[in-house]
């Protein structure tokens, strides 16, 4: 009886790790007798573009919501609905393959759901392909290398593991790829900001966490001269007052990362209450706006916490 056809997504605003984990995951599914799909929430931002123009691999079908088309759907690399389709509560979610952490998600019925502690979601899924002895293809291999290289800041972000250094070697060896001299030119590939407007680069990579009732949007921008980035800042800061009003955000924060130092420094918009609670969080002042973050370049794991634990 042949199977009924699934969708594999990541989270909206995809990054490198949400659609080359969506493309490993539904090519690995199929190998083992299910029909999917890996489709993108969204077009690809400036550092995935430069990895599929690389190595020639074709980018997902783009879809902004379900609408009918399946009745079931794989989730990687996120599992907050928010984060996810509009209509993700019309359809059965029957896989997960997740590194975040889990909130805002409950389903009708049981499925299978894999979360680990590990830098890239791409880590997870390299294990899955040597756990179910299937050969991992050159190109896809290529993508996950890269996610793993996005995801991590090439091995350089707190996240990283040494199951995310074992993936990564890996998977290079794999894909015929120097991932250090590949990976540098690919990260600075993504902080060619200039050709995108302020409102842009706040949306190009934004989560959306409800933390405690309070809606917070946490955007990350990754440069290699945070003051050549700072002299939009009456911009960014429009923009970003101008969404919060339209979207009801508590706080918006702004990730300026410097990818050659691993510093950071956050432009914070929001309610009074909230941007103490962000100043307590993170043990910093917010002043005119901004805050210096150093040594900070995950939003998953040194902004996140500290901010839901506060709120």
């Amino acid at each position: 009886m042949p199977k009924e056809k699934e969708l594999v997504f990541g989270h909206r605003n995809p990054d490198t790790d949400a659609v080359s984990a969506a493309v490993a995951y539904s090519y690995l599914q199929n190998q083992l007798g299910f029909d999917t799909e890996a489709v993108a929430l969204g077009e690809p931002n400036l550092e995935t573009k430069f990895v599929y123009n690389h190595f020639d691999a074709k980018y997902p079908r783009i879809i902004s919501a379900i609408n009918g088309e399946v009745k079931k759907v794989m989730l990687v690399d996120h599992n907050e609905k928010q984060q996810s389709v509009p209509d993700i509560d019309d359809v059965q979610i029957t896989h997960v393959v997740d590194h975040h952490r889990i909130a805002n998600f409950e389903t009708k019925l049981p499925l299978y759901y894999r979360a680990e502690p590990v830098g890239c979601v791409s880590t997870i899924i390299w294990k899955m392909y040597n756990e179910n002895e299937v050969k991992v293809p050159a190109k896809i291999a290529a993508l996950m290398a890269s996610s793993i290289i996005s995801d991590t800041l090439l091995l350089k972000s707190p996240t990283t593991t040494d199951e995310d250094r074992a993936a990564l070697k890996s998977l290079a060896a794999t894909a015929g790829i120097d991932y250090e001299s590949y990976g540098l030119e690919m990260l600075k590939a993504g902080t060619n900001l200039d050709s995108k407007t302020t409102q842009e680069l706040i949306d190009m990579d934004a989560k959306s966490f409800d933390m405690n009732g309070n809606s917070v949007r946490i955007a990350q921008v990754n440069t290699v001269d945070i003051d050549d980035t700072l002299k939009r800042e009456a911009d960014f800061v429009k923009d970003i007052k101008s969404e919060s009003a339209d979207k009801g955000y508590n706080l918006f924060v702004l990730l300026i990362t410097n990818i050659l130092t691993s510093d950071t420094t956050g432009i914070i918009i929001g309610d009074d209450s909230a941007v103490k609670t962000f100043e307590e969080a993170l043990n910093t002042k917010v002043s005119d706006n901004k805050a210096s973050l150093p040594g900070v370049v995950s939003r998953k794991k040194q902004v996140v916490p500290p901010l839901d634990a506060k709120f």
